[in-house]
């Protein structure tokens, strides 16, 4: 391929990205997101957490909102992984995309994650569809959770669900929000018409950030410090935040 090729497939793709990116701001500034910003600014002022959730590439989303510089003090990140760190599950078990597709183990990573009574869940999956995201969805509605879904409508429309009950995240979720990310992930082609340059993972990165933002705004303009992370490389960033993990009472995990 051709270095006038290779710059031509580049422009596409981030023109994909930056379509999809204004289409969401343009949702943002007109309020599309502001049930699920309530959702979690509630839950946060009642002593809550935002467990946030997802498998494969969609972990990156669950990065996003738990954890991070610039992120939400009163977050938890769900992963599969918890299944061995935390409880019975041999290490070998994580391999391949078996346990993501396995409806069966999400009652036990649901118990594991010690989601509480005023804790809000958030879940991505561009699929929407896959066993232990929808087992993990209706756990939480069992228990009385909100559950906000990041997920690609044009995608988990086309697939069939692999859990039992034969739902997918958008229908259990109390509000669902569409990454826009298209049918397989991937924007643009190239070649042979050959689908490459996913922007789900970006997408959802926004998403998130978006989410935060709103939290912390709400927090701000009702007079009150947004409980927010320092970066752990700046100095006095370690301190700051230890002492608002206490004051929330958050525990890390890996």
């Amino acid at each position: 391929m051709s270095d006038t090729a290779t710059s031509t497939a580049v422009h596409d793709f981030a023109e994909a990205v930056r379509v999809r990116l204004a289409a969401l701001e343009e949702q943002a500034a007109s309020g599309a997101f502001d049930a699920a910003i309530d959702l979690i600014t509630d839950a946060i002022r009642k002593g809550g957490v935002a467990y946030a959730f997802g498998t494969g590439h969609s972990e990156a989303f669950a990065m996003e909102i738990a954890g991070r510089a610039g992120g939400l003090i009163p977050t938890k990140k769900v992963a599969l992984r918890d299944l061995a760190l935390r409880g019975d599950l041999a290490v070998a078990d994580l391999k391949g995309a078996n346990l993501e597709r396995d409806p069966s183990v999400a009652d036990r990573l649901f118990e594991i994650a010690e989601v509480g009574p005023h804790d809000v869940v958030l879940i991505a999956s561009n699929s929407g569809v896959n066993g232990s995201i929808i087992g993990f969805a209706l756990a939480a509605k069992r228990a009385g959770n909100p559950v906000v879904a990041v997920t690609s409508f044009d995608h988990t429309g086309k697939v069939e669900p692999k859990h039992p009950s034969g739902q997918r995240l958008k229908d259990i979720a109390d509000i669902a929000i569409d990454n826009l990310a298209p049918y397989g992930d991937a924007a643009i082609t190239v070649g042979a018409d050959v689908p490459v340059g996913a922007v789900s993972s970006i997408t959802a990165a926004f998403i998130a950030q978006v989410l935060t933002v709103g939290v912390a705004e709400r927090f701000v303009a009702a007079g009150d410090t947004a409980p927010l992370y320092l970066s752990a490389n700046i100095p006095g960033g370690d301190e700051h935040n230890v002492a608002l993990e206490e004051r929330y009472g958050i525990t890390r995990f890996a």
